[in-house]
């Protein structure tokens, strides 16, 4: 992994050399082994390298983000957290150049409130945008960054969020087509979750036309380039390792040239080392991705008509698949309402039955029915809630992201006409 990264060549003339880094950081509080001590690493390790724009994710608390902030101030002065939903949304964007604009987009559609053990809700999560300004001699460069982390997978073989994923996906290639129309370079880099193949993942290379960093790299080991639970992370669980099963590559670099640039891919490679120095474990149980790409002004092959059929495949299995999660809500919905009928009725004779049953007080009953009314009462009151109000919200989002991609499979499918 280190040493796939080899010595830099210095750009000619108004040439951008501009070199991305990326790494899920799991600063999750409490809960993260070594935290303090990665965080600190981290930064020391980045402080080292002569980055362009450092896109870190899962770093939850201000403590570790001031810790970052502060330990590479001298190399990377310009930094921006995207604060979001409860615990923040655990992204930040670090750059050694000026920082123009920033913007964040929380998804309409992020993982459950109650499934507390999963905390995607609980995030905000959503896609983040830095604008930066890029001075190569007389050449000012507009590069848009933005950095991502799409919701969780925790069970490949029955995935309850698979809808939620490629609806985050759709809606971050439509945030990237509609605020890079004047940059010169759009580069996304962030863990997506998704592995390659996957819809979410075409969706971000279809819809907003994003290159691949690895596949452009010319790589194909998946065991070589894995970024999350790969057999050298001490993180990695023991059962994996010992049977060599293979990582996933979740993590990505993707990039696309604005008019007018040429944009070549001059490295991929895994930077960081797979320990941190001196210490038994690595910097996080995801590898960092480094990414550096050469940019040069000039005439770049006009862009084609929005009909292309991988594109129009894509959008229709997206539908497909809302069309699918819109049944499921609705199943949901009849499964909660039956719940809180059931309930009421248990609650209506918890009412009735002591009023017409002496109790013996000294037996303590009456307690025990206090206590049941209370617990029927507070599954009433959420079943209740996640029957009108929650499943309202999660119809209208997946709704509102079918609708948009109605209309641009509706684009695309015009498109011959209207040349």
């Amino acid at each position: 992994m280190y040493d796939n990264c080899f010595p830099e060549e210095k750009p000619h003339g108004n040439m951008l050399d501009f070199k991305v880094f990326t790494l899920n950081c799991w600063a999750l509080a409490v809960v993260s082994k070594n935290r303090k001590s990665r965080i600190l690493a981290i930064a020391e390790v980045i402080s080292k390298n002569n980055y362009d724009v450092v896109c870190l994710q899962e770093v939850w608390t201000n403590r570790d983000f001031f810790l970052l902030r502060d330990g590479l101030h001298k190399c990377l002065p310009y930094s921006h957290y995207f604060y979001s939903g409860v615990t923040g949304s655990g992204i930040c964007i670090l750059s050694k150049h000026p920082i123009e604009e920033t913007f964040f987009h929380q998804w309409s559609v992020n993982g459950y409130i109650h499934k507390l053990h999963h905390g995607d809700w609980w995030g905000g999560k959503g896609v983040a945008l830095c604008r930066l300004r890029v001075k190569q001699e007389s050449t000012t460069y507009f590069v848009n960054v933005y950095s991502t982390h799409l919701h969780a997978e925790y069970n490949r073989a029955s995935d309850d969020y698979q809808a939620h994923r490629v609806l985050q996906a759709y809606d971050t290639a439509q945030f990237i087509l509609l605020t890079s129309g004047s940059s010169d370079l759009i580069v996304l880099a962030g863990d997506l979750n998704t592995e390659p193949g996957d819809l979410a993942y075409r969706v971000l290379l279809t819809v907003p036309g994003l290159k691949d960093a690895y596949i452009e790299a010319g790589n194909v080991s998946q065991e070589k380039f894995a970024t999350c639970e790969a057999l050298q992370n001490s993180y990695t669980p023991a059962g994996m390792v010992k049977q060599k099963l293979l990582g996933k590559r979740i993590d990505y670099v993707m990039y696309h040239p604005g008019s007018g640039v040429n944009v070549d891919l001059k490295k991929y490679c895994l930077p960081l080392p797979d320990r941190v120095p001196n210490q038994t474990y690595s910097y996080s149980d995801h590898e960092a991705i480094y990414v550096e790409l050469l940019l040069t002004k000039g005439p770049t092959s006009a862009k084609k008509c929005l009909d292309d059929s991988s594109k129009g495949q894509v959008l229709e299995e997206c539908i497909v698949l809302c069309n699918e999660a819109l049944k499921s809500i609705s199943k949901t919905k009849f499964l909660y309402w039956s719940a809180v009928i059931i309930l009421f009725i248990l609650f209506l004779i918890s009412l009735i039955v002591p009023a017409l049953v002496e109790f013996d007080f000294t037996q303590g009953i009456p307690t025990v029915v206090a206590i049941i009314r209370v617990i029927v009462t507070a599954l009433f009151l959420f079943c209740f809630l996640m029957a009108t109000l929650w499943s309202r919200i999660e119809m209208h989002g997946v709704l509102s992201g079918k609708l948009a991609m109605e209309m641009s499979l509706k684009k695309i499918r015009e498109c011959p006409q209207a040349l």
